[in-house]
């Protein structure tokens, strides 16, 4: 029998009208009503000469960030993988005929 390895998990989120694409190695329900928690988070290696300014920007923006408390209605997918990808943001789109929950916006 293999000893499993720690899971990691890719959780997307809205954040003030952009999509974050995360990993993580903990998330849990929060005593927070309403939030979830996510520990851990892990960035790619720089290994390579190649640099993806999303990924830095995301790797600056929660430097020194121990727990995060996002919202579950901000939550868009969680997901368990083998290899962790790239952290990146990404612009949120309106796509269909579908209206999401409302969020506050702030303004620009």
């Amino acid at each position: 029998m293999t000893k499993r390895e720690a899971p990691i998990y890719k959780v997307i989120f809205l954040n003030q009208g952009q999509v974050f694409e995360m990993y993580a190695k903990q998330i849990y329900q929060s005593d927070l009503w309403g939030f979830l928690e996510v520990e851990e988070f892990v960035f790619g290696e720089r290994t390579t000469v190649v640099v993806d300014p999303s990924e830095e920007k995301l790797k600056a923006q929660f430097d020194g960030v121990v727990r995060s408390f996002v919202p579950m209605h901000s939550i868009v997918r969680i997901d368990e993988v083998e290899r962790m990808g790239t952290a990146k943001i990404s612009e949120a789109r309106q796509t269909g005929n579908v209206m999401p929950f409302p969020m506050p916006m702030p303004d620009k």
